[in-house]
């Protein structure tokens, strides 16, 4: 069971390299986005307000912190929780501009876009829906990339279990004349002329 709990580690790389290139693109767009008049108000470079903490900040982190697990982690539960924090944060850059400033007291504010109806628009996709969009579908094909189970992860599953059972000591009996021997597993070859099965004799008995 544990090897079906592995993965490739390479099945997350793409994924969650992107992910982590969006999380630190959502943290760090709104202080240096006014550098090339990209940007919500106030519009200069490197300010810090409350609403970007909130908007900006912390789910970019999370997009950044849940696509490096991705990238990183070769077990499936892991992962599936690197994705799934990737996902929230995606979901949190669509909706905390329209929630966060009914919440009073927290100043979730996004501000304004600047410039015209055209940089207006590239600003709101850019910064919150288009960005938390594209996190959130990456993050879902992360999660069924991890939930599916191969061929290729099941034989892997198989040899790690019998090379497992190869590993474990054999169990030592002891007869009723108090003797006690250890079962040697039979090893079986096959020679290359008759193609019969030649073995070898396996038991060993030892006084006590």
């Amino acid at each position: 069971m544990n090897g079906m709990l592995r993965v490739r580690r390479s099945r997350g790389v793409l994924s969650g390299l992107l992910l982590v290139l969006l999380g630190i693109w959502g943290a760090i767009v709104p202080f240096i986005g006014p550098n090339f008049h990209y940007a919500y108000t106030p519009d200069k470079a490197w300010t810090y307000t409350t609403g970007r903490l909130w908007l900006d900040i912390l789910p970019g982190a999370a997009a950044f912190l849940g696509g490096l697990i991705v990238l990183t982690s070769s077990y499936r539960p892991t992962a599936h929780f690197g994705a799934w924090l990737a996902a929230a944060s995606g979901a949190w850059f669509v909706l905390g501009g329209l929630i966060g400033p009914t919440w009073i007291g927290m100043h979730m504010v996004p501000g304004t876009p600047v410039g015209d109806a055209t940089h207006r628009t590239l600003e709101q996709i850019g910064f919150f829906t288009g960005l938390g969009v594209v996190i959130v579908l990456l993050a879902a094909m992360a999660i069924g990339r991890f939930s599916v189970i191969s061929v290729r992860d099941a034989r892997r599953a198989e040899r790690e279990a019998e090379r497992e059972a190869d590993e474990t000591p054999a169990a030592t009996t002891t007869t009723s004349n108090g003797r006690r021997w250890i079962p040697l597993r039979r090893r079986v070859t096959t020679t290359d002329e008759t193609d019969e099965p030649a073995t070898e004799e396996t038991a060993a008995a030892s006084r006590s």
